[in-house]
């Protein structure tokens, strides 16, 4: 016959297994919350390179906060996944943001975006140049060993032309209203200030297999 100190162990085992079974059934809360870190976008865009993750920088040299946040770009773009597509958009989403960003896709042509990108967000705001014509940004690239009249048929081409227009249309399609916006995969805006913590999460979390 059980002793009463042993009919109470039981009892007490007993009680305690529904509470443990509830506890391990309970799910792990994620790190990030849909509608507070990121945005889960009504219309999906499809990504430039299909079947591959992809992450998309909108940003404008006009804007300090998108120069604040290229240290966190680069250091991301370091360690990302070798699989992971990044693409960056110079968007012109007002009149004053177009000479700059068709600066870019210059530099992007002629191949010198890794000697003039930072600098070019420097001048703009650390040292307060006025460079929001063709003219100020000729002169900014001469500085950087880039030949004038290469610089303003790159500004003005045609394959300038497209990449701004598909920039606007794009951010268009994402919703964005400012920079720097960050989407992933086509699918998720962005709104942490641990955007790439964020970025990370939404990455890992598509890649796993769906049930």
């Amino acid at each position: 016959m059980p002793t009463p100190i042993r009919c109470l162990l039981l009892a007490l085992l007993a009680c305690a297994l529904p509470l443990a079974v509830a506890q391990a059934a309970d799910p792990v809360p994620p790190p990030f919350q849909e509608g507070q870190d990121y945005l889960r976008l009504a219309n999906p865009v499809p990504t430039s390179t299909p079947g591959q993750p992809e992450v998309v920088e909108l940003f404008s040299y006009t804007c300090p906060h998108c120069r604040s946040m290229q240290p966190m770009v680069r250091e991301w773009l370091a360690r990302k996944p070798e699989e992971v597509v990044f693409v960056k958009l110079a968007v012109a989403l007002g009149a004053n943001w177009e000479p700059s960003a068709r600066a870019y896709y210059a530099a992007q042509a002629l191949g010198v975006l890794e000697t003039t990108h930072q600098p070019l967000f420097d001048a703009i705001h650390r040292d307060q140049r006025s460079l929001n014509s063709e003219d100020g940004l000729a002169r900014f690239f001469a500085e950087h060993d880039v030949d004038q009249e290469a610089f303003r048929k790159a500004y003005n081409s045609f394959q300038t032309e497209t990449q701004l227009r598909r920039a606007r249309q794009l951010a268009q399609r994402y919703g964005v209203r400012g920079v720097p916006t960050v989407i992933v995969n086509g699918r998720y805006q962005v709104r942490s200030p641990r955007v790439f913590e964020v970025v990370d999460f939404l990455l890992a979390r598509d890649a796993e297999p769906q049930s």
